[in-house]
């Protein structure tokens, strides 16, 4: 019984760590990366269609992005799309190739996307403690239920706390990793 609780609650907590490395994939930090814009939405005949579902999206250099739209009549949304984000980007349109290059980050940008990554990395921690608090309740349920004695319960509630432990490290790791990275010049 209590391994199920301990599954259950590893694998919803590795979740929200590989949830907050994906978020992390979409910040900007100096060097081209497809994953920056495949997500962007983009109006494609009144419907919102993720980037990456309209068009191909590659890497000419470190610091350009180049999008293909598979559709020539997507090229203006697409371009749009990029316009309207909040990333700062401005495309280059040559025929049916958008190049997108990236400037250099000034130092308050690193600093203001360090905040977000902070601000991201303290939503991952809360979600890990969210699932604790979720998986806890259910050991005191079986506990009323008497499905679980006293002392079970008392080591259910000790390794859990581990497990909450050990992701939430992992998460300080991550954005060890990527502070890092985006204040590097």
């Amino acid at each position: 019984m209590i391994e199920d609780f301990k599954k259950d609650a590893t694998a919803r907590m590795a979740k929200c760590v590989q949830q907050f490395q994906a978020d992390l994939k979409k910040l900007r930090t100096g060097r081209a990366h497809p994953s920056l814009i495949e997500n962007l939405k983009v109006d494609y005949y009144g419907t919102e269609t993720p980037l990456q579902q309209l068009a191909n999206i590659g890497i000419e250099d470190a610091r350009t992005l180049v999008v293909t739209p598979w559709d020539k009549a997507a090229v203006q949304a697409v371009e749009k799309a990029v316009y309207k984000s909040d990333l700062g980007l401005t495309p280059n349109t040559a025929g049916t190739v958008i190049r997108i290059p990236l400037p250099p980050l000034t130092e308050e940008r690193r600093r203001d996307i360090t905040k977000v990554v902070r601000g991201d990395a303290e939503g991952a921690r809360v979600a890990v403690r969210n699932v604790r608090r979720d998986v806890l309740q259910d050991v005191k349920e079986a506990l009323k239920e008497k499905m679980i004695s006293q002392d079970e319960e008392k080591k259910a509630q000790e390794e859990i706390q581990k497990l909450t432990d050990k992701h939430v490290a992992e998460i300080e790791q991550v954005l060890a990793a990527k502070e890092k990275e985006i204040m590097q010049v």
